[in-house]
């Protein structure tokens, strides 16, 4: 493993990550270097990272199935502070356990604020895309470290539908939509609802259609994450019934969880579109360039901290 220039940033990233790294790496003039991994025959985990670090470390962990991957971050982040980082960014483009924000029952773990201070505890700043709040107001309120920096896929999927669309009505399927159909409609002056939805299991939704008409129209059903889909599922059925032209779908977070992709189709979607914040064949359009700037934003901070 080669050690890298002492003086700029390092972006450290997993194998599997690969790809999107090298396109963070190229967007932000950042060097690149691979944490070598091994798993033992008891499952057990071993990490290597660069024997030498620069002071400004960032690593790069998309946090869809995540509890393993917590694990490689508690290691990494700990490991990096030993070899010589001194601020320390966690990349995050989905941010894994921020929708349990309260306890619905009595003896539930509120995995929000368990995590998020998880977090803080290992890294000076956090960037993430779209992270999944509702009773938070803030990404520093769920983790709590110096910089938490927020981004949107809302713009690029907006231009997405732009390029592909003509004349396209945005709908979100729930109320907790409403913040990324705005943020995408008001790019171009695109129409815009909100369908309202009751939810009363991970598999059971029920979803009203918005007060507007939607005979004759594509509409693109907009979104931050598509997990079983159901929900998207449901809506788009009912635009279709109600005399839509085509459903799409556009969503920052691919998960696609169990069979969501061809429930979907089965639904009557036409085209899905996503960000490559998780790597996915439905990624249509990059973050790279989007998070480059937040880091090239990062570094002045980033270098008084560890100057300090």
């Amino acid at each position: 493993m080669r050690s890298t220039p002492a003086l700029n940033p390092l972006l450290l990233y997993f194998e599997d990550e690969q790809e999107s790294a090298a396109r963070i790496a190229q967007a932000g003039g950042l060097n690149l270097c691979k944490i070598e991994r091994h798993r033992f025959p008891d499952g057990e985990l071993k990490l290597r990272l660069p024997p030498a670090l620069p002071a400004q470390v960032i690593i790069l962990r998309t946090l869809n199935q995540p509890d393993e991957k917590l694990v490689e971050l508690l290691l990494a982040a700990q490991t990096a502070r030993d070899l010589g980082a001194r601020h320390l960014t966690l990349l995050a483009p989905y941010l894994a356990y921020m929708r349990q924000d309260m306890a619905f029952r009595p003896g539930e773990a509120v995995s929000q604020p368990i995590v998020g201070r998880f977090l803080a505890r290992l890294f000076d700043a956090l960037i993430t895309v779209d992270p999944h709040l509702h009773r938070v107001a803030t990404l520093q309120e769920a983790v709590p470290v110096a910089n938490a920096i927020v981004l949107s896929g809302a713009p690029l999927l907006s231009d997405l539908v732009a390029a592909q669309r003509r004349q396209p009505l945005l709908v979100g399927p729930d109320q907790e939509s409403a913040q990324w159909i705005a943020l995408a409609a008001s790019r171009h002056g695109f129409e815009h609802a909100v369908c309202h939805k009751i939810r009363h299991g991970d598999h059971a939704v029920e979803v009203a259609l918005p007060d507007l008409p939607v005979a004759g129209r594509e509409v693109v059903l907009l979104d931050d994450v598509v997990s079983t889909g159901h929900t998207l599922a449901r809506a788009a059925q009912l635009m279709l019934t109600a005399g839509a032209i085509s459903v799409d779908v556009a969503v920052t977070h691919a998960l696609f969880a169990g069979q969501a992709w061809q429930l979907l189709q089965d639904a009557g979607v036409g085209k899905i579109w996503s960000t490559d914040c998780i790597q996915h064949p439905s990624n249509a359009v990059s973050m790279a360039a989007t998070i480059a700037q937040a880091l090239s934003g990062l570094r002045a901070v980033a270098s008084a901290q560890s100057a300090g």
